[in-house]
């Protein structure tokens, strides 16, 4: 029957302060980045919701002018009619139809009134929705400028540090299974608390080197008898000893 490897304190230790350096030197590839990555992203987010709406604009300038030209048709189709009628009022035979007839004459008129009206707004609005295109269009050709700088740096941090980062994700990955569990789980959950990413630190002159609160003389000793795995009682991060900090290389 296989046995269960029994680490003592000081392995438990030194396998959680491996993995701290080495995740931290994972931090400092991504601080290299800094904002670049969310800024690429933002920034292609808001040109794709620009190109949204320069389409609808388009489709609305679209709709505009079909409506335009129907309205046009329309009028020509009055025109049409107003002259039929007016013909026919050389030939009617008594007041009554002629009354009628001005009457479908002045409706005609009417709608190429209404007709040349609703043209007039739609031009307008075609003017004020090509102003819009242009603020949309120069918006637009401003972010892919700047999206264009943005990934440039980026890809050359990446470049740069690809190589490095990919060797550290896979020594953290290792270093890792060598972690006891329960010290594994408390040691994530202290890195996301903490934006440094420090959940493991020293001693820093008699205090702890996450908060800098004071370690009282006991739990100084304590941490470098390394019988049990000490927490600094202000932060919760696991403190170590500098003697074994400066054993552990990655």
């Amino acid at each position: 029957m296989a046995t269960v490897k029994e680490y003592n304190v000081e392995e438990k230790l030194v396998a959680v302060l491996r993995l701290q350096k080495i995740d931290s030197k994972l931090d400092e590839i991504q601080i290299l980045k800094g904002e670049l990555p969310i800024e690429v992203r933002d920034l292609e987010d808001e040109i794709e919701g620009l190109n949204h709406r320069l389409a609808h604009i388009e489709d609305e300038v679209k709709g505009i002018q079909d409506f335009v030209a129907a309205k046009k048709n329309g009028i020509k189709d009055a025109e049409a009619l107003a002259k039929k009628y007016e013909k026919q009022q050389d030939n009617v035979k008594n007041s009554r139809e002629f009354e009628a007839i001005s009457k479908e004459i002045e409706m005609q008129q009417l709608e190429i009134k209404l007709a040349e009206k609703h043209i007039r707004d739609a031009n307008d609005d075609v003017k004020e929705k090509s102003r819009s295109l242009e603020v949309a269009k120069k918006a637009i050709a401003e972010k892919e400028t700047n999206l264009k700088h943005k990934k440039g740096e980026l890809e050359k941090i990446i470049s740069e540090t690809e190589k490095e980062e990919k060797g550290y994700e896979k020594q953290s990955d290792e270093a890792r299974e060598k972690v006891d569990a329960r010290l594994l789980q408390a040691y994530e959950k202290i890195r996301k608390n903490y934006r440094n990413g420090l959940a493991v630190v020293t001693v820093v002159r008699d205090s702890c080197g996450g908060c800098f609160n004071a370690i009282p003389p006991q739990r100084q000793a304590e941490i470098r008898h390394r019988k049990k795995i000490i927490v600094c009682e202000h932060c919760g991060r696991i403190v170590v000893d500098n003697d074994l900090e400066a054993t552990v290389t990655i």
